[in-house]
């Protein structure tokens, strides 16, 4: 195992750092609002960046999704490339990458994802005349069996809804995946395809997702479900990684600066514990991350691993950022503060990984089990359409950290 960054990978992350440090300023972003910054997406692509991840694979787009998550920049690129170029790449078929991918790498097109699946949320109509509200809407019988073995690039009826959607209002095609886990790639512009405008805790631009008898394009096989969303998994939690360090930044400059009783606040004991615990927290959170994306890449098994960067993420994440606002003392609670937008970045990364419980609870049904679930599938560079390969693999994370419970690093 090697997490030291390819040249490639490298001066992917330089140029990442420098374009965000430039443009995702926190003058910049007090003036967009909610808004999604079109600038800085233009200039992402214009120097290549989200097309560069087909080359640089999910280890690579960690190390750019932290760049990101430093500065808090109000752009799609977690959601773009995990559900569009890497899910495209991984598991569509020629004539799918040759049409959809053009478009992603240069910003024309964005993509997102309904993930993760829940159960009956979005059901695939198996006939004309379905979607009357009884069976006929539903993946039953004959019917079933037909999309089952449906090959990539064939067409279904969808319809369902999803409440919270990240970047739907700016996307151009939202990836599906329906109560069998089949993924279904949607324009967002058909027919029978409804968004509404949903504010979260960030400033993502999300929509409640409503379908109505539209149009879904499959993609990949039966483990494309899992595969994305172990690649998704370890997108976000990198993002969260570089929440966590630029909360934990700010931090360290406001404490070093500020002055109480004649001497520096980081001289206090119980303000240095605090930021070592996040500092630890945050490697925990990256070193899971690195891990999972190596495993993709290497086309290893990696569902249990993308679980526990996801634990981490979302359980040491909201520990972090709640101490980056702690040691901001009063104006940490400004919600004009910088700090307070790394704030609510990491509490939304909380919400959106899922709770901790929820993640320990379907790690342990993963290991229990011993399923193979496909999940090691590396779509970063692949032009052929991935197949299966084992999704469960014993004890996960480099740092122990499936078995934690809400314990500090």
């Amino acid at each position: 195992m090697d997490f030291t960054p390819t040249e490639e990978q490298r001066a992917a992350s330089e140029l990442a750092a420098e374009i965000f440090g430039d443009l995702s300023t926190p003058e910049r972003l007090a003036g967009l609002g909610t808004a999604t910054d079109a600038e800085l997406w233009k200039a992402l692509c214009a120097a290549g960046l989200p097309g560069a991840v087909e080359e640089t694979g999910l280890l690579g787009l960690a190390l750019l999704l932290e760049e990101q998550g430093r500065t808090t920049a109000q752009v799609p690129f977690a959601a773009s490339c995990v559900y569009g170029l890497l899910a495209i790449g991984a598991h569509g078929n020629a004539e799918q990458r040759a049409r959809l991918l053009p478009g992603l790498r240069a910003g024309e097109s964005v993509a997102t994802g309904a993930f993760p699946a829940r159960l009956g949320r979005v059901r695939t109509e198996t006939g004309a005349g379905s979607g009357n509200g009884s069976g006929a809407g539903s993946r039953n019988g004959s019917g079933a069996a037909a999309l089952a073995e449906a090959p990539t690039g064939g067409t279904a009826r969808l319809t369902g809804s999803v409440p919270v959607v990240p970047w739907l209002r700016e996307a151009t095609h939202v990836l599906v995946p329906d109560a069998s886990r089949t993924l279904w790639l949607v324009r967002t512009d058909d027919a029978g395809v409804r968004r509404e405008p949903v504010e979260t805790t960030a400033p993502w631009s999300a929509a409640r997702l409503t379908l109505d008898g539209a149009s879904g394009e499959r993609l990949g096989g039966p483990d494309a479900y899992a595969g994305t969303l172990a690649a998704a998994r370890t997108a976000f939690a990198a993002l969260q990684a570089g929440v966590c360090a630029g909360s934990l930044a700010r931090a360290v400059s406001h404490t070093t600066t500020r002055e109480q009783f004649g001497r520096p606040l980081s001289t206090n004991q119980g303000v240095l514990l605090r930021a070592a615990d996040a500092y630890m927290d945050t490697e925990a959170i990256r070193v899971t991350t690195y891990e999972a994306a190596w495993r993709y890449d290497a086309r290893l098994p990696c569902a249990e691993h993308a679980l526990t960067a996801a634990w981490w993420a979302s359980e040491a994440g909201k520990r972090v950022v709640h101490t980056g606002q702690h040691l901001h003392g009063g104006i940490g609670a400004d919600v004009d503060h910088p700090v307070h937008r790394h704030f609510l970045w990491g509490r939304q990364l909380d919400a959106h990984l899922g709770s901790g419980s929820q993640l320990l609870e379907e790690l342990g049904d993963l290991m229990a089990s011993g399923a193979n679930d496909a999940s090691g599938v590396s779509g970063a560079s692949s032009a052929s359409e991935a197949s299966g390969a084992s999704g469960a693999s014993g004890a996960s994370g480099a740092s122990g950290a499936s078995g934690a419970s809400g314990g500090q690093a």
